[in-house]
């Protein structure tokens, strides 16, 4: 969520939680909300930036979604290098698949999405989101986060939604979607992400969390989980947190410094 510059998503981290054969298999969207522009890919397996290859989907196609083998015949055709599938994976996410292997487990989180929503100095919006959704899952399930207005959605006329949380419950009320509806009839980002979210969790007994910027620039980051890493930049103002009613506030000088 930025003021100044351009929307810029280059990247939205490397690795991921595994499936139930203990592979990566990675989602995302990205959104130009000047033309409604779209790129996603899903189910892809050995890309060390997914969110590049959703990009470029966008930008080099005439089509929103690529999955699977296709989108990786794709990157390759697009110059994207391969990286061994090992390589995405780490010791504590080796360990989570392991330890949801076990009988009566219950492997249904959603520790690693990373998404991203922007605005510029001419008030485009864009949003990106990226994920490897729920731990353990089944070969080729895609969650939300490569389906537009449910992972993300983002619209100059209203702004930018990133999703995050249990992707079945998302798709199943268009999560993003549904807070720019409330948006464009009136409600503030706070309150709408609100609204959505209690929808989500007394309709289908979802959680989740979101971040949000209306096309005036006001922001929210908000959650029905237990906890949410957010944080967001405003005039060289840094705002973060993780739990319900956290705000740390510093200058985004001081902390690159302490970095």
């Amino acid at each position: 969520m930025s003021s100044p510059p351009p929307p810029s998503f280059s990247s939205l981290g490397c690795g991921s939680v595994l499936n139930e054969k203990g592979e990566v298999e990675m989602d995302a969207i990205i959104m130009d909300g000047k033309s409604l522009a779209s790129g996603a890919v899903s189910a892809v397996k050995c890309i060390a930036n997914p969110i590049k290859l959703a990009r470029l989907v966008m930008e080099k196609t005439e089509h929103m979604l690529l999955t699977d083998h296709g989108a990786n015949l794709f990157a390759k055709a697009m110059g994207v290098p391969e990286i061994p599938g090992e390589k995405l994976i780490t010791e504590r996410s080796r360990e989570r698949w392991s330890k949801n292997l076990e009988p009566d487990s219950n492997p249904q989180e959603d520790p690693g999405t990373v998404g991203a929503v922007a605005i510029d100095n001419e008030g485009n919006v864009a949003c990106a989101t990226s994920t490897g959704g729920l731990t353990n899952k089944l070969v080729g399930r895609v969650g939300d986060s490569a389906c537009i207005g449910s992972g993300g959605y983002a619209d100059n006329h209203v702004g930018a939604i990133s999703t995050t949380g249990h992707g079945e419950s998302m798709m199943k009320v268009v999560l993003a979607r549904l807070i720019l509806y409330h948006m464009e009839q009136g409600m503030s980002p706070v309150e709408a992400a609100d609204t959505a979210l209690n929808y989500m969790k007394t309709r289908v007994g979802g959680l989740g969390g979101v971040i949000v910027v209306s096309n005036s620039g006001d922001w929210a980051a908000r959650f029905s989980t237990k906890q949410m890493s957010w944080a967001t930049v405003k005039d060289d103002q840094l705002q973060y947190g993780i739990y319900t009613g956290e705000i740390h506030t510093s200058s985004v000088a001081e902390a690159l410094e302490s970095k």
